[in-house]
């Protein structure tokens, strides 16, 4: 038995042979590689797209492609912009271009939560790029949607609508789409988005958070009076656990949060997040979490390099609000990150992987679902990390 365990912690530790083996290029020029190694490997990503339909993943061979209305639509467009503002390669900015007609009938929907995700990311790019009004006021329109799903009863944005299972389920990663409500407020719309943001964030640091700063992913609340039925998962490997790309959310959130608001209570919160990632005993040494880390069979489960993207381009973020140790502390963890996800134990190689940057995301393990595979929202906050990296560090 301690022969087994012993093999596990070194597993652990190690985190992954290719990693540790891979020769480290100087950030600037692994930055500039990757954008044009991006241009052309979403050359391949783009012929196996169906016409009205936006990319979700690759797995035995075949192309996953879903309808505007799923959550991740805005996730390909909004790459495509970031390799363009690196590249200006013209190919990829009229792909960028058509991704958005694609999606861009989503403006009113009002379906579910994640309007952020796929009008902000997108849309939110190509107005930061190009400056294009019309851009913007589909970026408005969207915000307008979004505040539908506000609950003033319960003080939350609902995430899915009521179902057998939930009465009014907010999850955490519904934390990412208050940027689009923040900015809109502050960029010319109604200041009743930002009003929604903050409450939302406010009741959600009073109800999805534990003493140590990880995250309940579901809080289902009785929409009549306010209270919180129950705390669970939906992705998670159980309600009392940590679902890795849910505290990704929780952490970039917040850094947002502090970003738009300035109030200390978010950024508070976001560096006892980080610290919760940064410090948990099963993070391994490349820093690329597990799906959950409370996963069973931990170093042998699987990782989310999705995650991994998220938290890296969120402690950039992070560091740049923080001062000494802890914004040293940020961005060096970030820095592993980036370096692990452009090495072999992550990293497709050109022509492969369906077209997609990263490799061995987990979307939803409890529902056998999307399981080791590319997940295109990966690749957004990767592109993201090292667009982040460029502007703040180089």
């Amino acid at each position: 038995m301690k022969k087994i365990n012993l093999a596990a912690t070194l597993l652990l530790l190690i985190g992954s042979v290719s990693y540790a083996q891979s020769p480290k290029k100087p950030m600037a020029q692994l930055i500039n590689d990757e954008f044009k190694f991006a241009a052309n490997q979403y050359q391949v990503l783009a012929k196996n797209i169906p016409a009205g339909k936006t990319p979700q993943s690759f797995d035995k061979g075949k192309s996953i492609n879903y309808d505007i209305k799923w959550w991740c639509s805005g996730f390909y467009s909004g790459s495509l912009w970031y390799i363009y503002e690196q590249t200006k390669d013209a190919g990829i900015k009229q792909e960028a271009e058509a991704a958005l007609k694609t999606i861009e009938p989503n403006q009113t929907y009002t379906g579910n939560h994640d309007l952020g995700f796929m009008m902000y990311c997108s849309f939110g790019n190509a107005y930061r790029i190009t400056g294009k009004p019309e851009y913007k006021a589909i970026i408005q329109r969207s915000a307008e949607s979004l505040a539908t799903r506000y609950r003033p009863v319960v003080k939350s944005i609902q995430s899915w609508n009521k179902s057998k299972l939930w009465e009014c389920p907010v999850i955490i990663d519904n934390m990412m789409n208050l940027e689009m409500l923040n900015w809109a407020s502050d960029n010319g719309g109604n200041s009743k988005y930002k009003e929604i943001a903050i409450t939302h964030a406010n009741t959600t640091i009073k109800n999805h958070f534990r003493p140590d700063f990880s995250s309940y992913h579901v809080v289902d609340y009785n929409p009549q009076t306010g209270d919180v039925i129950r705390k669970a998962t939906w992705q998670g490997a159980a309600n009392c656990s940590a679902w890795s790309r849910g505290q990704g959310w929780a952490l970039y959130g917040y850094t947002m949060m502090y970003r738009f608001t300035k109030d200390e209570t978010y950024l508070k919160q976001a560096k006892g997040i980080a610290h919760f990632i940064l410090n948990h005993p099963n993070l391994p040494a490349d820093k690329i979490p597990f799906w959950d880390f409370d996963a069973q069979g931990i170093p042998f489960a699987k990782r989310d390099a999705s995650a991994g993207a998220l938290m890296a381009s969120a402690l950039l973020e992070l560091a740049q609000y923080t001062t000494d140790h802890e914004k040293a502390e940020f961005k060096s963890a970030a820095e592993t990150m980036i370096y692990s996800l452009s090495s072999n134990a992550y990293h497709a190689k050109l022509g492969e992987n369906g077209g997609f940057l990263l490799m061995h995301s987990t979307g939803a393990y409890p529902l056998n679902s999307e399981i080791d595979v590319p997940l295109v929202y990966a690749d957004y906050y990767y592109l993201e990390a090292l667009a982040r990296y460029k502007k703040w560090y180089l």
